[in-house]
């Protein structure tokens, strides 16, 4: 189903755009515009065309058959730089910094000013000072090299780069996936601003909540096909969804069990923490994980979620305090000795790109690197038994694939955030640690992974599962612990687990309290 609502008129105009890779239908026939000084949201499911639409528009690929104008005019850009030229600019959800250079360095690698033919590095430091005062992320030194800044700030760094370019159409790609809640209204005031300087943007997110808060209009991508666009109000979130997905949506979250089976769970938790303590980011943390429960870790974003997930890994060093597993005490010093067979844990980690991946490699080896041992005989790797460990990752997670050998980096991020989830469960993990393993991924799998991890739950695991949207907190865990500071400061379940307490507590304020001064 093509546009049938009036629309102002575009200063981006799409006209039969179809692309394909190897045969493979990417985008067919696509009808698509934007007007200047609205945000118009591209929502589908991984793998609906929304990626190649971007690339497309951004110069990044070359479309099969089309044709695209930019402010009345025909244009067909060879490359990003000629979109940028053009005042096309990207925020991509995986980032294009450079790690070894600094802040000031990235957001003026495309035209530094220059004293004398020399790049001129003081007057850089100060344009990186006032892009970033643009976007309220003062807290950023602009002499930092990247590889030293958290998520989220080079996310922020991302966000100031573009800015520097002055847009005319501005494109975000799931731009706000990495941020804090601070953070996303930094951003939210930054693009009305944008938007009110008559500035057109598209806004790529699998966030619903963004995209009423934010979006004008809204077009629904689908198996590479244009299927709707509508103005704000006119559809439901549940409408939205079964538009993305071409079928009805099942209840978003799995049910979970009675209280009256968890009590007959054993007493003794099979992950226990004592007075766990680490540099000034974990402060005496004691907390339990049940065999089938899933426990959240919810509060405002670097209250110590991360770290303690990183200290259960063995990522950390002089982490002191007790951990035990099924009542025995271990100290994983490493990753290895995590998740080795004695201690059996396994952590997703929050960014699938660099943590979770090896990007030119084959998806297969991906699949079994973390379980070689289970597939090899002495020091060799028995290809039989890798041939099948790989097609039941495939198959349990029911990843969509071209063939094992293809690399990794050719899947959607949908499908690659499985082939992270199915390389640990190729581990047989009794305790499994999930550090936002929903961030940037289409509500299609989003449910997959809820019902994953609750049948994970069901067969015995025990899951500590951090998540920075409150929802998926509130729907998925049993329990969820809330940190502030680096410290436990309440403990939410039953009918005490809600979004009002949530909030308040990872203020460490009382929830009657900020009620009353709602």
């Amino acid at each position: 189903m093509q546009d049938a609502v009036p629309a102002p008129p575009a200063f981006l105009q799409l006209s039969g755009i179809s692309k394909r890779y190897a045969g493979v239908r990417a985008l067919e026939g696509v009808d698509f515009g934007c007007a200047r000084g609205k945000i118009h949201a591209v929502l589908g499911e991984n793998g609906a065309g929304k990626s190649t639409l971007i690339k497309i528009i951004a110069g990044v690929v070359q479309p099969d058959a089309g044709r695209m104008q930019l402010g009345g005019a025909d244009v067909r850009f060879l490359n990003p730089s000629a979109a940028n030229a053009a005042g096309v600019v990207c925020i991509f959800q995986e980032l294009s910094l450079m790690p070894d250079l600094s802040v000031a360095d990235n957001i003026s690698i495309a035209a530094p000013p220059r004293r004398f033919g020399l790049i001129d590095a003081r007057a850089q430091r100060r344009r990186a000072e006032a892009l970033l005062a643009e976007i309220g992320c003062e807290d950023v030194n602009p002499v930092m090299r990247i590889r030293d800044l958290p998520l989220s700030r080079r996310q922020m760094v991302e966000i100031a780069k573009a800015l520097g370019r002055r847009p005319q159409l501005l494109i975000l790609d799931e731009a706000t996936s990495a941020l804090t809640s601070a953070d996303v209204e930094k951003v939210y005031a930054m693009l009305a601003r944008l938007k009110s300087e008559g500035t057109a943007i598209l806004y790529i997110s699998h966030r619903m909540h963004e995209v009423e808060a934010l979006a004008d209009r809204a077009s629904v991508f689908r198996n590479g096909r244009h299927i709707e666009t509508f103005d704000r109000g006119v559809r439901s979130t549940a409408d939205i969804v079964q538009l993305m997905i071409g079928r009805d949506i099942a209840t978003q979250y799995p049910a979970k069990p009675n209280p009256a089976k968890r009590n007959d769970r054993p007493a003794q938790p099979l992950l226990a923490l004592q007075d766990l303590t680490w540099d000034k980011q974990l402060d005496r943390i004691s907390l339990h994980v049940g065999a089938g429960e899933i426990v959240g870790l919810g509060g405002l974003d670097g209250q110590g979620q991360k770290s303690l997930l990183l200290a259960l890994f063995g990522v950390l060093r002089g982490v002191t305090g007790r951990i035990t597993v099924e009542g025995r005490e271990v100290r994983p010093g490493s990753p290895a000795a995590a998740k080795s067979k004695a201690v059996g844990i396994a952590l997703v980690p929050e960014d699938r790109k660099t943590e979770g991946l090896m990007l030119p490699m084959s998806i297969a080896d991906n699949l079994v690197i973390a379980s070689l041992a289970a597939i090899s005989t002495g020091p060799f790797i028995d290809r039989a038994k890798e041939r099948a460990a790989v097609e039941r990752g495939i198959a349990r997670l029911q990843i969509k694939i071209g063939a094992p050998d293809d690399a990794v980096a050719t899947l959607s991020g949908g499908n690659q955030q499985k082939v992270v989830i199915a390389k640990w469960l190729m581990t047989e993990p009794r305790i499994i640690l999930l550090n936002d393993p929903t961030r940037g991924i289409d509500v299609g799998t989003k449910q997959e992974l809820y019902r994953l991890m609750r049948e994970l739950a069901d067969q015995g695991a025990a899951i500590l599962f951090y998540s920075t949207d409150y929802d998926e907190l509130i729907g998925c865990c049993d329990r969820v612990a809330i940190m502030y500071d680096g410290r436990i400061v309440r403990e939410l379940e039953g009918s005490e687990l809600t979004e009002t307490n949530i909030v308040a507590s990872a203020l460490n304020v009382d929830a009657a309290a900020g009620a009353a001064h709602a």
